[in-house]
């Protein structure tokens, strides 16, 4: 009982003490945080600031490829069900990035027009092209500043220039423009696009170049574009200087006639890039696409929400590159002047069929017919009435010759037409 009583402190003693050490370790944490604490904001703020002076940057935001978030719904078309009427002008701005490419230069100018029609059905987009030294009726425009233009008669150009020299900005460049279209053609616009040289090079490279043949070598000084004869895959900066290029080698006549060519047939190889990377059905890189190639444009708020763009690019998926056509707006020299144009009578009948929502050459479904040995009523060809009917009563039609090549800038095409030849 002696020994077990007298040994039985011993061990209270050590608990006691290893307690008693454990609390004063703590307390000496409590104790140096409070002095961390009490250092102040002025002493820490310090200290972050020696560290961030240690640190070294590096940015690689222009390196690193963009994770595009998958779409859990189809981006929605604003305009379903209602065809569109988008007025795009290129925008010869020559001051900032723009003026080291083009050239420094005053002003703004626009040389290239051009009123995308975009069917109800999204069955066909039809591009028309406006000469800029058509003799047109440009009416009194209203400047953002709240002034007033008088109206007159002149180049239709000069209605983007009066806009910018008046207003000073591209809002008031680009409603003159639009009023000017609109009075001449009774042509409803929806949107509009401005497309400046940055703009341009930009929506070129997002695709990675395109490609287009170049039936004979160009050499264009002013334009400083040298081209050797081919097929070709053109950059940003070299799709620009073949736009924008009308005199030199391998340019023919250098009129705009041929320079609108030109920017058709480029048109037409940007939308045959697109389609056949299939960018319309992949949202996200239709999504990345249009956020490059959106970055240096200027267009009206419609267009520019969230959807707008996306969703009528994804409600065109099942257009094919023949049913997107181009054509220059038919004209004739100007009694007045032999240096200017004026459009002839069947421009008339492109803008009406164009505001009807009708094919723009007026082309519809051919009506029934009467069989000449019978008289008894035909179907209209390529429907299903009439396919059985030819299955079985008549031989199989020969398979029809290539396209020939069309003339770009002279006659109406289709994306899918051989706009130039080039070997193998």
């Amino acid at each position: 009982m002696t020994t077990r009583h007298a040994a039985s402190p011993r061990p209270r003693v050590v608990r006691h003490a290893r307690t008693t050490g454990t609390h004063r370790i703590l307390r000496g944490l409590a104790i140096t945080m409070t002095g961390v604490l009490a250092f102040g904001v002025a002493g820490a703020a310090s200290v972050y600031a020696k560290m961030q002076s240690n640190m070294k940057t590096a940015d690689v935001a222009g390196m690193i490829d963009p994770i595009i978030e998958p779409t859990p719904d189809d981006p929605d078309d604003p305009n379903a069900g209602n065809d569109v009427n988008i007025l795009i002008m290129g925008s010869d701005v020559r001051d900032g990035e723009n003026g080291s490419i083009g050239g420094e230069a005053s002003g703004m100018r626009s040389d290239t027009t051009i009123v995308v029609h975009v069917s109800a059905d999204r069955q066909r987009v039809e591009l028309v092209s406006i000469p800029r030294d058509s003799l047109v009726d440009v009416p009194s425009c209203r400047m953002s500043d709240g002034s007033s233009t008088g109206a007159y008669n002149g180049m239709f150009n000069s209605a983007f220039a009066t806009g910018a020299d008046n207003g000073g900005d591209i809002a008031s460049a680009a409603a003159c423009t639009i009023n000017t279209v609109q009075h001449n053609t009774n042509v409803r616009i929806d949107h509009f696009i401005v497309v400046d040289f940055v703009g341009f090079i930009a929506m070129v490279d997002a695709l990675g170049g395109v490609s287009i043949c170049i039936p004979e070598d160009i050499n264009s000084p002013k334009a400083a574009l040298v081209l050797a004869a081919g097929n070709q895959t053109l950059n940003g900066t070299q799709a620009l200087g073949y736009a924008r290029a009308r005199t030199g080698e391998g340019l023919g006549d250098g009129s705009d006639t041929n320079r609108l060519g030109r920017q058709q047939r480029l048109i037409a190889a940007v939308v045959t890039e697109v389609l056949s990377k299939n960018l319309l059905t992949d949202l996200p890189s239709l999504l990345q696409f249009a956020s490059a190639a959106t970055g240096s444009l200027t267009t009206d708020p419609g267009l520019a929400s969230v959807d707008a763009i996306p969703g009528l690019a994804y409600s065109l998926r099942g257009v094919s590159t023949s049913n997107v056509s181009f054509m220059t707006i038919p004209f004739a020299a100007a009694p007045s002047d032999p240096n200017r144009v004026v459009w002839t009578s069947a421009a008339d009948d492109v803008w009406a069929n164009i505001a009807a929502d009708r094919p723009m050459l007026g082309t519809e479904e051919t009506p029934a017919t009467t069989d000449p040995a019978t008289g008894a009523a035909q179907p209209p060809a390529g429907t299903p009435a009439a396919t059985d009917a030819a299955t079985s009563a008549a031989p199989v039609a020969p398979v029809p010759e290539p396209v020939e090549t069309k003339e770009a800038g002279k006659e109406a095409f289709d994306a899918s037409d051989v706009t130039g030849v080039c070997a193998p």
